[in-house]
């Protein structure tokens, strides 16, 4: 009964995930009806790289509403098995380092256009995308021998995936 429950602020929180993602793309929307009324030039540039920020971050709640659904709601799974913690962290850093590269892209074109003196900003985003997905990589090296020690782990999480079908 336990469990149910988590199951159930799993699927809340998935909810609110989902809100504030349709939120974020009806900012990214406003921002971009904004830009269409402007004449085209450097403001409506910004406005438009302003909204393409917003929407990354629309992608990063919708993907996190999306992962904690199929993981904890609608497979029920418990993460302890080394190929459920690759699985969940590699859905979950794919979000995060796409939508911090496309913050960083927007952080560069903000900075070229308007203020170069946050060009080190934005140069330290991307260099602290390198670095994550430099990490995962390893992650998912050291990863791979923990998996082999358990091979039951990879077919039960393969025979879950039909929950998704």
């Amino acid at each position: 009964m336990l469990l149910r429950g988590f199951s159930v602020v799993h699927a809340a929180l998935a909810l609110l995930f989902t809100v504030m993602a349709l939120l974020l793309l009806a900012i990214a929307a406003k921002e971009t009806w904004m830009a269409l009324h402007l004449d085209w030039n450097d403001e409506a540039a910004q406005l438009v790289i302003e909204a393409m920020g917003v929407l990354a971050a629309a992608v990063v709640a919708l993907q996190i509403a999306q992962t904690i659904t199929e993981e904890e709601v609608i497979r029920s799974a418990h993460i302890s098995a080394p190929t459920r913690v690759r699985r969940f962290l590699s859905r979950f850093m794919v979000v995060i380092v796409v939508a911090l590269a496309i913050e960083a892209l927007v952080a560069t074109f903000r900075s070229a256009h308007s203020d170069s003196t946050l060009l080190l900003h934005a140069a330290a985003m991307v260099l602290a995308v390198g670095a994550l997905l430099t990490g995962w990589g390893l992650f998912i090296r050291l990863n791979r021998a923990a998996e082999e020690l358990e091979p039951e782990a990879m077919q039960e999480a393969k025979r879950e995936d039909h929950k998704l079908k």
